[in-house]
Parts: C-alpha cells; sequence; structure tokens
C-alpha cells in the first residue's frame, strides 16, 4: 500500500511538472505566435458570443483581452490545484500545504513575467503575477472546498475531530 501512494505522489508530481512546462511553452512563443494563438481563440469566443447574444457588440481587442487574462487566470489556478494536490499526496496537511501550494505558484508565476522579458515581443508584468495569484488562490479555495465536500479525506487528525 505504501509503494502505491509513493506512485500517486510521484505522478501528482510529474502533472505539476507538465502543467509548468506548457505553461513555459506558451511563455517561449515570441510575441507574435502568441497572439495568433490568442487569436484562434478570441474568433472562438466571438462567433460562441454570436451565437447565444446575436444583439450584444464587442470589439475583437476587449474580448482578446479578456481572453489573454482569463487565460492566466485559469493556468495559474489549475497550476495551484495540482500542485496542492501534489503536497497533499507528499504528506502535507491543513494550512500549510495550502501555503506551500500557493507559495510554489506565486514563485512560478515570478518566473514566468521575468522569463518572459527574454522572448521578443513579449513583457513581464506584475499585474500578470497578480492575477496569476489571485488564480492559484482560488484554485485553492476552489480544492478546499471540494476536498470538504468529499469528506475531508485529507485533513488532519486535529481537524477531524472538531
Amino acid at each position: 500500500m505504501q509503494f502505491q501512494k509513493k506512485i500517486v505522489a510521484v505522478i501528482s508530481w510529474g502533472l505539476v511538472a507538465g502543467w509548468m512546462a506548457l505553461i513555459f511553452f506558451l511563455s517561449a512563443q515570441q510575441g507574435e505566435q502568441s497572439a495568433d494563438l490568442s487569436g484562434g481563440i478570441t474568433e472562438l469566443v466571438n462567433q460562441i458570443v454570436e451565437q447565444v447574444a446575436p444583439e450584444a457588440e464587442f470589439k475583437m481587442d476587449e474580448i482578446s483581452f479578456f481572453v489573454r487574462k482569463n487565460a492566466h487566470f485559469f493556468a495559474y489556478m489549475l497550476l495551484a490545484v495540482l500542485t496542492l494536490n501534489a503536497v497533499r499526496r507528499s504528506g502535507g496537511r491543513g494550512w500549510m500545504s495550502m501555503g506551500v501550494a500557493f507559495v510554489i505558484s506565486v514563485l512560478y508565476a515570478i518566473t514566468d513575467e521575468v522569463h518572459q522579458l527574454f522572448v521578443p515581443g513579449r513583457s513581464g508584468q506584475v499585474s500578470d503575477v497578480l492575477l496569476d495569484s489571485t488564480g492559484a488562490l482560488a484554485g485553492i479555495a476552489l480544492y478546499a472546498i471540494i476536498s470538504r465536500g468529499l469528506g475531508g479525506k485529507h485533513k488532519t487528525k486535529n481537524e477531524r475531530s472538531n
């Protein structure tokens, strides 16, 4: 049984590393490539909005801004969920595990923005780190709510007795 727990922990950390690698890959795209990717997603969102609310008027640059900023939020929300899961699968519990997951996510957000300073056509922005951090907090809260709803499998002995 102990071996299975270790395998699950290793797989959990592998998912964290894989997600970080995807974020790194997307951040390494030059400005034009990144804009093309965002443009394709923006066009898809625009088509959906036109189907749902044909009378609504949006400017493509507004939708593009919305798509790009939400990508930051959700990427780091998922990173925090994966990281918190990995920390807990490795034996971390309670608030400390949440703090560790948050710190890892925020530090990665900072390094990601620094990385973008060296990519042609990209820039690192403190506002993106703040947005990433907010996404990480949302992910940690979501994980906590879901784990409590599932019977608190990840609670410590002290938390279960309260």
